[in-house]
């Protein structure tokens, strides 16, 4: 079953939340909304909105309440990707485009802060002072997860414990607040939100895992970029720091630069691959899945656990 189809029945809510994300990135200058709206556009799987419906189902669920969480944390998810784009250099973001090269840096470092901005707004419609909290703890981790990413380019030195905390905040601290702020907003008990956060956390890291891997498994058409960019451009992912710990693959590693011939690329792929890093690193991943499911197992059997589930199972293998 496709991704999409596990959580059909949230259709109408998720129809809700994209025409309120529309409204929210409106702005009095034509050239943010234009820039925002491009963002927007470019689609996604919106994959953290469906994990806030999701954990308010196990509350008092009230869709004018929860989607405030989930525009506003999609929002943060939209801002960093446009930052990233700036950090990165990248001129394609899933086949298309980026802010930074339609326009250029400024337009595109200006409308991450909007859009930023336009969240924190947003959240201050849930009167929960928690959540408020919550959020901007998120926030500095996010921020603290992009300088770090900035210092360890191209630093071969970094070892694996560094390469798990930049993972937790650049991408599963995010995951794990848009499960734990739903389950507020809903009204559940700490005990419940405590669980569907270390789920999301658990997911999100298992889902970055595989990210990293696709980069050399996947082909420029799935990808939306060539395979090994990430390497390209310094990013010292989990399938690298494995491969590394042969010595002859690292001798050609180390020699990596924003610079490097994409036949150069792919030859270290392959070294890589034939490493068994691509192996060891799915299996990390399926370790961090399994403890998301076991976190599951106490929480109250309803239709949203069932589909927490198949959704976590899915971005585990990412054959969608």
């Amino acid at each position: 079953m496709k991704l999409k189809m596990m959580y059909s029945f949230l259709n109408s809510d998720l129809k809700n939340i994209e025409q309120t994300l529309e409204e929210t990135v409106n702005a009095e200058s034509s050239l943010l909304h234009e820039a925002s709206l491009h963002l927007l556009k470019a689609g996604g799987k919106r994959i953290r909105p469906v994990f806030v419906l999701l954990a308010g189902k196990f509350g008092t669920y009230d869709i004018n309440k929860i989607k405030d969480v989930a525009v506003a944390l999609e929002l943060i998810h939209m801002a960093s990707l446009v930052h990233d784009d700036v950090i990165d250099d990248a001129e394609l973001r899933r086949g298309k485009p980026t802010i930074k090269a339609k326009w250029d840096n400024k337009v595109a470092m200006y409308t991450g802060d909007y859009i930023f901005a336009r969240s924190l707004e947003l959240i201050t419609n849930i009167e929960k002072p928690c959540t408020h909290q919550i959020l901007s703890n998120t926030l500095v981790e996010l921020c603290i997860g992009e300088i770090e990413q900035i210092k360890d380019k191209y630093n071969f030195e970094q070892n694996i414990r560094d390469y798990f905390r930049r993972i937790k905040r650049k991408t599963a601290i995010l995951i794990a607040v848009s499960c734990q702020l739903g389950a507020i907003a809903a009204d559940v008990d700490d005990k419940v939100h405590q669980k569907l956060y270390r789920f999301g956390y658990y997911v999100g890291m298992s889902y970055q895992i595989i990210d990293d891997v696709l980069d050399f498994t996947g082909t420029e058409k799935e990808l939306g970029k060539p395979a090994g960019d990430d390497l390209r451009q310094g990013n010292i992912t989990l399938p690298v720091l494995f491969a590394m710990e042969d010595a002859d693959i690292r001798k050609e590693i180390v020699k990596v630069r924003e610079t490097t011939q994409q036949a150069e690329i792919e030859r270290i792929i392959t070294l890589i691959k034939s490493s068994g890093a691509i192996e060891r690193s799915l299996k990390v991943s399926d370790q961090y899945l399994n403890k998301a499911l076991d976190n599951l197992k106490d929480l109250p059997q309803n239709r949203a656990k069932k589909t927490l589930m198949d959704i976590a199972k899915v971005i585990g293998k990412r054959n969608f």
